[in-house]
């Protein structure tokens, strides 16, 4: 691997001069708008307000979720659900948000993209019933239509666009706990309309794959939804992808079926689910699409689920993916929401792409000068068991603020430029990167101001007593409501100050402040006796192990092959897990990891 340090980041509250008598500046201090070798999900862009919903419920907040992306002449084009525009970028690092010239689809629902010779296709009309649009200049987004409707049985829900290595087009659909995708050829000659009838390809089967099964963690009897199509060809093989089994669920994720034809018939890959993160910080992989970045390896982007102040608050998630050498597609989530390298990082495999850089502040002694009390937060009223906020009443402490959950969260009094707060890793450690996740708290925000950006200060120390100055984004002007930001030097740190400078809502809410590095202590050893045992109903297993001392968590990995142990999910504070998420008739191999501030330790493969 290319060795490449990308600057760290540590979150300090600044206090007032009074309290900081030994305040110093860096000379490395990082400032917004520089760019970045590594990212974080999830993917830091400014997320639109959604407004549908307001005459109903009043409920302000923000949402990205079903994206599409594609790369055209060199650059990286997204279209996501209900954002009014798309974004650009040069490196997926940095992403630039359009508000295009004509544009058809701000109400749409997981809008279609693809690359046909020197013009984006795109499609997502509301009504399900629209014309496909297109545009060579999307930057500028001059988009055209030639006005002929799409109109099969059923109209259109979640579409794809696939365009062959033989200029032949296709279009994908469905999003249903009733009906199957299904998919047509389209002509490219004749308005896009279709070539003939529209074919049923395939449907879940969740008696058979327990990934398919709706709820939290695969435990409800609701017929589960397939949805969000994405065809990808690989050789000479056609993988289509479809999501599954409900998007504000931990377990919301992708699976693929084959063909050697892209209308069918498809067989179904016994490795699936193919995209899965049912743990950790920030779950959810699913209705996503994989596309090809400038050095020729693949990339997954997907849903990832809030589901707190609406069911459909979602953010999304960016993974390495690609094909191992039989044919297997993959998508890696382990550690997916630490810091991984960008696509122009070179590394020895593009698979493993995560930095090594560990998470620092889990549950580490914090403390701040303000928590809101007793006003409760507006939830929209659609909440089913599972994914009720685990704050309905007010309890925003400041603890909240480092548990790794995105789901709880510290709120202050206001949002004014007093508020502060302070964390204690411990002992001094190397730090390299911070994540700060704001959150709304009784927002009231709709639609997509260009006035959104915050403000912040970010102070570290060894000895609690002298500060500098790590990150200062007192003057930026983007909006950053995930802001990730590596440190151009790693910084040797025990105390982190932030200072609030300027932030748009009524209330300072931070979901999540994240400190990424290195605790530089004593290596893991190997977790001992795991153990894996089938249920009766083999789509589930009962998976234990012996606690490691001073492990902060675990990794567990299974797959159909014992070197394509491709799936994954990051598990804290426990050593059992019930994994629900296999497929009957199919054999596997599992191992796991333990991790903490320090690293990752060997792993260990079943006893039995």
């Amino acid at each position: 691997m290319k060795q490449i340090l990308p600057p760290l980041i540590l979150l300090s509250a600044l206090l007032h001069l009074s309290c900081t008598p030994n305040r110093q500046k860096s000379d490395s201090t990082v400032a917004a708008g520089r760019s970045q070798t590594t990212y974080c999900n999830p993917i830091d862009i400014d997320y639109t307000y959604m407004s549908h919903y307001r005459a109903e419920r009043d409920v302000s907040y923000r949402s990205g979720a079903d994206p599409a992306v594609v790369n055209f002449r060199g650059k990286y084009y997204m279209f996501v659900t209900r954002s009014h525009g798309y974004w650009v970028s040069e490196d997926m690092g940095n992403w630039k948000f359009i508000r295009p010239q004509s544009w058809y689809f701000s109400g749409s629902n997981a809008p279609a993209a693809a690359v046909r010779g020197d013009k984006i296709l795109a499609y997502g009309d509301p009504s399900g019933r629209g014309p496909i649009i297109e545009t060579d200049n999307p930057e500028l987004g001059d988009w055209k239509t030639n006005y002929a409707v799409l109109n099969p049985p059923g109209g259109i829900q979640d579409p794809n666009i696939f365009v062959d290595t033989d200029g032949r087009v296709y279009l994908y659909e469905e999003s249903s706990n009733r009906w199957p995708i299904r998919g047509v050829e389209i002509d490219p000659e004749n308005y896009y309309i279709p070539k003939g009838e529209q074919v049923d390809l395939f449907r879940l089967d969740p008696d058979n794959h327990g990934w398919e099964r709706f709820g939290q963690d695969h435990r409800s009897d609701v017929a589960p939804f397939i949805e969000g199509p994405w065809m990808v060809k690989h050789n000479d093989t056609y993988y289509l992808m479809y999501g599954a089994p409900g998007t504000q669920w931990n377990v919301y994720a992708d699976g693929v079926y084959t063909s050697d034809n892209p209308l069918g018939p498809f067989t179904y890959a016994p490795y699936n689910p193919v995209s899965y993160k049912p743990g950790g910080f920030l779950n959810g992989s699913g209705h996503g699409s994989a596309v090809m970045d400038n050095h020729g390896n693949h990339w997954h982007f997907s849903t990832m689920a809030i589901s707190v102040n609406y069911k459909f608050e979602r953010r999304i998630g960016m993974y390495p993916a690609g094909f191992e050498e039989n044919g297997q597609m993959y998508v890696n989530t382990a550690y997916g929401d630490y810091p991984h390298y960008l696509p122009d990082v070179e590394v020895e495999d593009h698979k493993h792409r995560f930095t090594g850089w560990m998470l620092l502040s889990k549950n580490k002694p914090v403390k701040s000068n303000s928590v809101l009390t007793g006003v409760k937060r507006n939830v929209a009223d659609e909440h089913e068991k599972g994914y009720m906020p685990e704050q309905e009443a007010a309890d925003y402490g400041i603890e909240k603020i480092n548990d790794e959950n995105i789901r709880t969260l510290w709120v202050a009094e206001s949002n004014s430029d007093t508020l502060w707060f302070e964390m204690d890793l411990g002992r001094s450690m190397t730090l390299r990167a911070f994540q700060l996740n704001y959150q709304d708290f009784n927002a009231n925000i709709f639609g997509k101001p260009d006035t959104l950006r915050q403000q912040f200060v970010i102070e570290t120390s060894v000895d609690g007593s002298t500060w500098q100055t790590t990150i200062d984004f007192s003057e930026n002007n983007k909006d950053r409501p995930h802001a990730y930001i590596e440190l151009e030097e790693p910084v040797e740190g025990r105390y982190i100050r932030f200072t609030n400078k300027y932030f748009p809502n009524r209330y300072l809410a931070i979901g999540e402040f994240r400190v990424f590095g290195n605790g530089n202590g004593e290596k893991l050893a190997a977790p001992a006796s795991l153990r894996v045992e089938r249920q009766t109903d083999t789509r589930n297993a009962d998976i234990s192990w012996e606690p490691v001392a001073d492990a902060m968590g675990y990794v567990l990995y299974w797959g159909i092959e014992p070197d394509k142990l491709n799936n994954s999910v990051m598990i804290y504070d426990q050593t059992a897990y019930e994994l629900r998420a296999l497929n009957k008739g199919v054999e596997y191999h599992f191992a796991i990891e333990a991790f903490n501030e320090n690293g990752i330790s060997p792993q260990t493969i079943p006893e039995n």
